[in-house]
């Protein structure tokens, strides 16, 4: 009776030499890494959206002013201020939307840009400076006056003059150029403000292409490929590894842990208040 035909092994098994086991684990152990880090966190921010009463659609939701800001003529001096807030809908378990106000010495209005996925992308005066988004009242990363924010509002202009994805059609809510992008790209041509948008801002770190270089607050260094997987490593930012978007990663500056999801647990950062020069 013949014997199964057996096809060769070179006895590379896990069986034969108890050594390869270690690397026929590598794999496994690697996915549940990037799942407890990467995955984890986004299916709990995703339970606690399911749980909660967050509106689930824009008709829904409270677009008002919070009331915080003081109207334009009450505020004579120039004054720039960086807003983000967490978004709605699904979008809300992954990301915070972020836009811009200014007014410069004297100005009667507040003046705000954000960037939307309809229409024309870039929106001026969409919304009252101050307002909630998705019904979420936002927190301010960024808040200069006085004779330093006259003397960045310029840069501001400049850079929402001639942000590269304004035309109809250039918005992707992944990777980007979205909301954050647009943001981050303003804050790249004020690097006086040593700042940088949080981590769950997802679209900052979009490019067109691989990037090396210092991050978006010049404290640190930075890879980048379309913002789709990066690492870098600085005071401000601490350290982040993004994979698809997503980062994790730490802050020692102020101590903080940087998931997915939830964006930072720990110490929140001071707003900024001058520039760092």
């Amino acid at each position: 009776m013949p014997y199964p035909r057996r096809e060769p092994t070179l006895g590379l098994t896990p069986q034969a030499h108890p050594h390869f086991a270690f690397m026929f684990k590598r794999p496994v152990r690697l996915m549940l890494i990037v799942f407890a880090i990467f995955l984890v966190p986004l299916i709990a921010r995703a339970a606690l959206y399911a749980a909660g009463d967050a509106p689930r659609s824009w008709s829904q939701a409270d677009w008002s002013s919070t009331g915080t800001l003081p109207a334009a003529r009450a505020f004579p001096a120039a004054r720039l201020i960086v807003y983000s807030g967490t978004t709605g809908a699904w979008k809300g378990i992954f990301s915070v939307h972020s836009w811009i106000v200014y007014k410069r010495a004297g100005e009667a209005r507040w003046t705000r840009y954000d960037v939307v996925g309809w229409g024309a992308p870039v929106r001026r005066n969409g919304w009252p400076a101050d307002a909630r988004w998705y019904g979420n009242t936002p927190v301010a990363i960024v808040d200069v006056s006085g004779a330093e924010a006259e003397a960045v509002i310029p840069k501001v202009e400049t850079a929402v003059r001639d942000y590269a994805y304004a035309q109809a059609g250039d918005y992707r809510v992944w990777p980007g150029p979205n909301s954050n992008s647009f943001t981050a790209a303003v804050l790249r041509a004020v690097p006086e403000l040593k700042v940088a948008l949080p981590a769950n801002a997802v679209g900052r770190d979009f490019r067109d292409g691989f990037y090396a270089g210092r991050t978006d607050s010049g404290t640190g260094i930075e890879l980048s490929v379309y913002g789709l997987a990066g690492i870098k490593a600085g005071w401000i930012e601490g350290f982040e590894v993004n994979l698809l978007g997503l980062v994790a990663g730490f802050d020692v500056r102020y101590p903080a842990l940087k998931l997915p999801g939830f964006g930072r647990i720990g110490m929140m950062p001071p707003v900024q208040t001058g520039l760092a020069g």
